[in-house]
C-alpha cells in the first residue's frame, strides 16, 4: 500500500473538540447554550443507533440535546406540528428529523417544514438553493465532512479536476457544488455516465457515494488522486458474519492513490462531527455573532 490514509476518526475528534471550545466560548461570552432537536418517528433499529449516538455526542460537546421519539403510527400533520414548535423555540438552534421516514409520510414536505436556519441536516429546498448559486446556506453534514477532509489535505483544491460518483441530493449533487465552491473542474458522474472508467481516471479528487459495494476499483485511479470514500456497505464473510466495505475497492485503490479515506473510520465520523459544527454555526446566525472558523464553509 502506498497511499496515505485519511484518518476520518482522528480528525472528527479534531473538529468535535473545536466545537466543544466554541460552545465554551458562547456560554462565557453570549450566555447562549447551543440546543440540538432529533425527531425520530418509528422503531427502525438504525435510526435508533444514529439518535443515541447524536444526543451523546452532542451532550459531550456541552450543547443541548433534546429527542423527540414518535410512534410509527404518528400523523404527518402531528409531526409537522410538532417541528412548529420547535422552530419557535429559541433554545433549539437545529432541527434534525431522522431520514427515513414511515411510508405514509411525505419527507420533502416534513423537511420543508423546518426553518431553514434550523435545518442543521441543510436537505431544506431554500438551502440546497442557496448552496447551489454559492450563496450561504447550512450545508449537508456529510459532503461538509469530506471538504473539510479535502481541505485538511491539500490546502488549496484550486485548479484541482474532481469527479463525483453518484448523484443523490443528499451527498453527490451537493458535494460537487462544494468543489465548484473551491475552484475545482467538477464532474458529476453516475451509473448512466458513458465509460465511466475512463472519466473517473481523469481525476485528482474521486468522491465514491453511489451505494454500490466495491464499485470503483483500483485500476479506476488516477496514480496519486484523493479518494473519498463515502459508501458504508455490508458484505457477506465466508464464516457467514457481514463486515463493511465502501464503494471503492480499498485494497486495489490504496496501492495507486496518494491519499484514501478508509471504510469503516474515514467519512462516517465526519457526519455526527459536522452535524455539531452546523448547530453551532446555526446558533451564531440566529444571533448575529460571528461564525467559528474551521466548522463551515
Amino acid at each position: 500500500m502506498t497511499a496515505q490514509i485519511i484518518d476520518g476518526k482522528a480528525f472528527s475528534a479534531r473538529i468535535r473538540e473545536k466545537v466543544a471550545q466554541e460552545v465554551a466560548r458562547l456560554k462565557s461570552d453570549a450566555g447562549l447554550t447551543p440546543g440540538l432537536a432529533v425527531v425520530l418517528v418509528g422503531e427502525d433499529p438504525a435510526s435508533q443507533v444514529y439518535v443515541r449516538n447524536k444526543g451523546r455526542q452532542t451532550k459531550e460537546a456541552g450543547m443541548l440535546s433534546v429527542e423527540h421519539r414518535l410512534p410509527e403510527n404518528t400523523t404527518q400533520s402531528a409531526l409537522v406540528e410538532l417541528i412548529g414548535r420547535l422552530n419557535g423555540d429559541p433554545d433549539i438552534h437545529g432541527i434534525l428529523v431522522q431520514l427515513p421516514l414511515p411510508d405514509h409520510m411525505d419527507s420533502d414536505a416534513v423537511i420543508n417544514a423546518i426553518d431553514p436556519g434550523k435545518d442543521v441536516d441543510g436537505f431544506h429546498i431554500s438551502n440546497v438553493g442557496l448552496l447551489g448559486t454559492g450563496q450561504k446556506a447550512m450545508v449537508p453534514c456529510t459532503p461538509l465532512g469530506c471538504l473539510l477532509m479535502l481541505r485538511d489535505y491539500h490546502g488549496s483544491l484550486s485548479g484541482l479536476e474532481a469527479v463525483v460518483v453518484g448523484r443523490s441530493n443528499i451527498v453527490g449533487k451537493p458535494m460537487a457544488q462544494l468543489l465548484l465552491g473551491e475552484n475545482c473542474t467538477v464532474t458529476l458522474a453516475h451509473s448512466r455516465t458513458r465509460d465511466l472508467p475512463e472519466v473517473v481516471r481523469r481525476a485528482d479528487i474521486v468522491v465514491a457515494a453511489v451505494g454500490r459495494p466495491q464499485m470503483v476499483p483500483g485500476d479506476w485511479i488516477k496514480p496519486g488522486a484523493t479518494v473519498i470514500d463515502v459508501g458504508i456497505n455490508r458484505v457477506p464473510r465466508d464464516d457467514g458474519k457481514s463486515r463493511l466495505v465502501g464503494d471503492v475497492d480499498f485494497g486495489t485503490a490504496a496501492e495507486v492513490a496518494g491519499a484514501i479515506t478508509p471504510v469503516p473510520g474515514g467519512v462516517g465520523p465526519m457526519t455526527i462531527a459536522c452535524l455539531l459544527a452546523n448547530t453551532v454555526t446555526a446558533c451564531c446566525r440566529a444571533n448575529g455573532l460571528p461564525e467559528p472558523e474551521g466548522l463551515t464553509v
